[in-house]
């Protein structure tokens, strides 16, 4: 049977089921974790430290505030249907920049809104719409902005206050603007001109695109080493860069003067992948450490070499930032308890008003041998004894990794009876450059390789039930979730792929320019130069081989998993009315409006309950699925309406 539904109404109205959002208090907890106000780590602007910007999800739509520390006055900046995350503020303070684009398609133009509250103006009046490839602003009111297009490929702009746009840079490949100096007399831009997206070159330039210097560890593209523009000293006179480069095998962080072509080496000595940040007098950084799925932070002097540990507790530092007295605020979580700002000196530095997020159950870390090496999962259990159904949450990237950080979906699956399972497969971050890069040309399948032996250890340390495992994940998660359902069809009691890769070909020709540049790099060519690489690589290749049920949920407007591709898939399940189910939501890559996401994690669960035989989700009505003739396409009932968040 074909059983698929179709979203036609997420104008956000707030209809909410029994126990949902029209009764908070009556919600189970993994929707309350959803629904709970959450803030991220707010920025400040760096003359008027007073000043701050910050992402919430207060009115039920992540969007951007302003704080003013000064008076205690929040004020709510942005207000639109599908959410707003993108925004910074210029040093002064004065202005908030923010990036509109239509209905989370990724594609438009940077707006400016003052600080104080006022009507939205165009940022940069004369560039018309593109993807962001960086923005950097001045102390002066001079903006640089980078853009991506099919058309154009990537090029920057200097735009200074009153007059029209000035184009620096111009190249087919990626690139983007990584910063601009204290004095705005020098930009940072990362580019990939060799061909090789995965690791960047540096070019420091003059606001009218000359040449100051290079740094390039591919050397034309003939090795795989990276760099990446960590910031400029925020120092008037000081040229110095901060940069992250992969020479010794990971992550650290180097000074390079590009005037003086002076390079300084950085001793710190930590285990994993290190990055860092300026203290605001620009004498000490401020370290952000990370290693075996857990992060952390340290202060380091340059000139003593002096390295101190900044006390925080165990779990993950999500992002810091150093603040003129010293002190150090850092948004942070473990698996087990949710996310909080806090401060070195003692206090959370925001605390929303509302409903607090209840907890969820902490990680315990496997380490399994695969065909690459020690593979690092992360596993989250309920109560009792196993084997438990268990769910295979599969991270996106390829270049990300799961974290011991609070996460509400795994939290979910929990609450449901289910043991979760993450894996941190060949081509994650945190393991060391090999690790991250071992998946080129065999995309897919290296990762899938790891999966599979986290899948027999989970099976053979009895903690999962062979006939009750869900591969699922979202994204480059979702894409493996497909790809593994057809290599892997003997493995999987079904599968849940929300905006994911699912026919290779389509998806490079319809995907943004920059993610089309990652694609040549990790398959080594175009689908028209290597096509048996993208066959290999591919869902579609393997979609008559999938023997388990499968849910797919994605977004309309998806500049980065578009829906074209995965409706050619979905088509080839038709023709073999193989089980399946079809959410369509009218956001990009992901949603930013709670109730949307608790929806899409309602018909995940129901979907796998009734699949594994473990009954309908709570809240569902019994008659919302059934009996559908293959094809037919149905309206979910007003009670489950509502627009979502991203996954998690």
């Amino acid at each position: 049977m074909t059983d698929e539904t179709t979203n036609a109404n997420t104008d956000g109205s707030g209809a909410g089921a029994p126990g949902t959002a029209g009764s908070p208090g009556a919600a189970p907890d993994w929707e309350k974790r959803f629904r709970a106000p959450r803030v991220g780590l707010p920025e400040w602007a760096e003359d008027a430290p007073d000043r701050s910007l910050f992402v919430s999800n207060a009115t039920g739509t992540f969007e951007l505030y302003a704080w003013d520390r000064a008076s205690g006055e929040q004020r709510q900046v942005t207000d639109r249907p599908n959410g707003t995350t993108d925004g910074t503020l210029t040093p002064d303070g004065e202005w908030i920049w923010w990036f509109s684009d239509t209905d989370g398609d990724e594609f438009g133009t940077w707006q400016r809104q003052p600080f104080g509250g006022g009507p939205d103006e165009p940022a940069a009046p004369g560039l018309e719409p593109s993807y962001p490839a960086g923005l950097a602003l001045g102390r002066d009111g001079t903006a640089v902005i980078g853009r991506s297009t099919d058309e154009d490929g990537t090029t920057l702009h200097v735009v200074r206050p009153g007059q029209p746009p000035v184009e620096i840079y111009r190249h087919r490949e990626s690139a983007g603007v990584g910063a601009l100096s204290h004095d705005g007399s020098l930009i940072a831009v990362e580019h990939t001109e060799h061909g090789d997206a995965m690791h960047s070159a540096i070019r420091v330039v003059r606001l009218d695109g000359s040449t100051v210097a290079e740094l390039d560890d591919t050397k034309g593209g003939t090795e795989e080493l990276g760099l990446s523009v960590l910031g400029f000293a925020p120092v008037d006179g000081d040229s110095r860069l901060l940069v992250g480069h992969q020479r010794r095998g990971r992550w650290e962080p180097m000074i390079w003067d590009p005037l003086s072509g002076e390079e300084c080496a950085l001793d710190i000595d930590l285990p994993g992948d290190v990055a860092a940040d300026w203290y605001p007098d620009g004498a000490a950084l401020l370290v952000e450490h990370e290693f075996r799925a857990r992060a952390e932070l340290w202060r380091y002097e340059p000139l003593t070499r002096q390295l101190t540990r900044v006390e925080t507790p165990a779990g993950t530092v999500a992002g810091a930032t150093a603040r003129p007295d010293g002190s150090v605020e850092y948004l942070w979580s473990s698996a087990a308890q949710p996310p909080e700002v806090r401060s070195t000196n003692g206090q959370v530095v925001l605390d929303p008003p509302g409903m607090k997020a209840p907890g969820s159950v902490p990680v315990t870390d496997a380490w399994v041998e695969g065909p690459g090496g020690t593979v690092h999962a992360l596993v989250q259990q309920p109560a009792g004894d196993g084997p438990f159904p268990t769910v295979f949450e599969i991270h996106g990237g390829p270049t990300w990794h799961d974290s011991d950080a609070f996460a509400s979906a795994p939290a979910a699956w929990v609450d449901h009876g289910f043991a979760v399972v993450r894996v941190n497969y060949r081509g994650s971050t945190g393991y060391g450059r090999e690790w991250t890069d071992a998946l080129k040309h065999r995309v897919g399948l290296i990762e899938l390789e790891d999966i599979a032996a986290v899948r027999e250890w989970a099976v053979s340390s009895g903690l999962a039930d062979p006939e009750r495992l869900v591969l699922s994940g979202g994204s480059w998660g979702g894409y493996l979730t497909l790809l593994g359902l057809g290599t892997q069809p003997e493995a999987w009691a079904l599968g849940l792929a929300a905006v994911p890769v699912a026919d290779y070909v389509t998806a490079y020709h319809d995907e943004m320019e920059a993610l089309k540049a990652m694609d040549r790099t990790l398959l080594g060519g175009t689908p028209e130069e290597v096509p048996e690489r993208f066959e290999a690589s591919s869902p579609l290749t393997y979609v008559d081989a999938v023997r388990a049920p499968v849910y797919i949920s994605a977004g309309v407007n998806d500049p980065r998993c578009p829906i074209r591709q995965v409706e050619n898939y979905v088509d080839r399940l038709k023709q073999r009315d193989h089980p399946h189910e079809v959410y369509r939501y009218d956001a990009g890559h992901g949603s930013l409006v709670v109730e949307e996401r608790i929806k899409q994690v309602r018909l995940e669960l129901d979907f796998t309950r009734r699949y594994l035989g473990l009954g309908r989700e709570p809240g569902l009505k019994s008659g919302l699925r059934s009996g559908l003739e293959p094809g037919l396409k149905s309206d979910l009932e007003s009670g489950l309406d509502g627009n979502g968040v991203a996954k998690e």
